[in-house]
């Protein structure tokens, strides 16, 4: 299921906490629970969005080579079919 709030949305609310307001002024302003900012917390408190940036060029850059590992494996298929024919 996916959030309503984007990631950088929540890093910013985490650091907002860090920062020293206090954690139920935090809430209120930004409309969460209790719960959700500690779900947040303990999910995403080490992450900075440096992180998260490289984080998600390496996830793009995952799927492109999944994406090229699925052509060669069809090219290896129909490479392998071609040479079963008795020429």
């Amino acid at each position: 299921m996916k959030s309503k709030f984007s990631e950088e949305f929540i890093i910013a609310v985490l650091k907002e906490g860090e920062s020293g307001i206090k954690i139920s002024d935090l809430i209120r302003k930004h409309g969460i629970s209790d719960a959700t900012y500690y779900n947040w917390k303990s999910k995403y408190g080490w992450i900075t969005e440096s992180d998260l940036r490289r984080f998600r060029d390496l996830e793009k850059e995952i799927r492109k080579l999944k994406h090229i590992n699925a052509k060669q494996a069809l090219d290896i298929k129909v490479l392998q079919e071609i040479n079963k024919k008795n020429w």
